[in-house]
């Protein structure tokens, strides 16, 4: 039976690049595809393949003395929903452009960051403060278009490199007093954005211990997620029961949908929301009407 990882640590690193090395021959002697990421900071990684190797591969990692209280994920999935093993040293464990200087990391974790709840305190923190809790999304406005969390505030982010210029902006001032709980996919982002949110004037921040992914498989479709959860794999999308909602708009009909395309228009290769129905039409293929002018017009040079 196949599985699919998914986990993050951060813990200081003297030697990412070592590490990198034995992380890569771990995966290739376990015959793992996914993606691990290394920096000063810490680990994250998605990894598939058999149980039993990924197994090993858990037992093999926690010897290593800053990952012995790493916390792993299971998915469905497995090594074919990777291209490869890619095993990569970077100076941002997550891309938020020079976050790296804003914040550091100890034995325990990111310093200062919001504090970790479990699911079901997000449920009781809701019936006990009610309207005075906001809930915040740390990814990108795209991944929101097809689930998120009821009433949630999205920011305008095309990459997670537009977070910093969102918090400075002023645009969140009415929230900074309330009890703002961050959420993103696994976790690994709100480690972050709820340190620099904390630094920029958020009183009371917290962050969903295990993101999403957690919480889905807490709750399903029965509490206050809505939609279906983008993930980056050759899945593309999943979700937590037959009875997940559908709230993403077919960026040509605006039909409900949770399907995404890459824009036909190599140029532009945006990743968009296009229903079934449309994507029949090899015209409907495009981001817009321009890429789709701009790419008869290439064919045809």
């Amino acid at each position: 039976m196949q599985k699919i990882l998914l986990y993050y640590k951060f813990t200081p690193i003297k030697d990412p690049e070592t590490v990198k090395l034995w992380q890569k021959t771990l995966c290739d002697s376990l015959n793992l595809r996914g993606r691990i990421l290394i920096s000063r900071h810490g680990i994250n990684g998605t990894v598939g393949g058999e149980m039993n190797d990924l197994k090993k591969y858990i037992k093999a990692t926690k010897q290593f003395e800053g990952f012995k209280k790493t916390v792993f994920k299971w998915s469905e999935g497995g090594r074919e929903d990777f291209p490869r093993m890619s095993v990569k040293h970077r100076r941002e464990l997550v891309g938020f452009k020079a976050s790296d200087d804003e914040y550091d990391v100890d034995e325990k974790g990111v310093i200062g960051g919001g504090k970790h709840i479990k699911p079901k305190q997000v449920h009781e923190m809701l019936e006990k403060h009610g309207d005075n809790v906001v809930f915040f999304d740390g990814r990108n406005a795209h991944e929101a278009a097809i689930g998120k969390f009821k009433n949630a505030v999205v920011p305008n982010t095309n990459t997670s490199r537009d977070f910093i210029r969102e918090l400075e902006s002023d645009k969140y001032d009415d929230i900074k007093d309330k009890k703002v709980i961050t959420y993103c996919t696994g976790g690994i982002r709100c480690e972050v954005i709820s340190s620099m949110m904390k630094k920029r004037g958020f009183k009371d921040v917290y962050q969903i211990d295990g993101g999403i992914v957690k919480y889905g498989e807490t709750y399903k479709d029965d509490g206050f997620w809505e939609g279906s959860l983008r993930v980056f794999d050759d899945r593309m999308t999943v979700e937590f029961s037959d009875q997940a909602k559908i709230i993403g708009d077919c960026v040509h009909c605006q039909g409900k949908t949770s399907n995404y395309e890459n824009c036909a228009w190599v140029a532009c290769n945006d990743l968009v929301l296009i229903c079934e129905k449309c994507k029949e039409n090899e015209d409907r293929l495009f981001h817009t009407d321009n890429c789709r002018q701009k790419s008869k017009i290439g064919a045809t040079a």
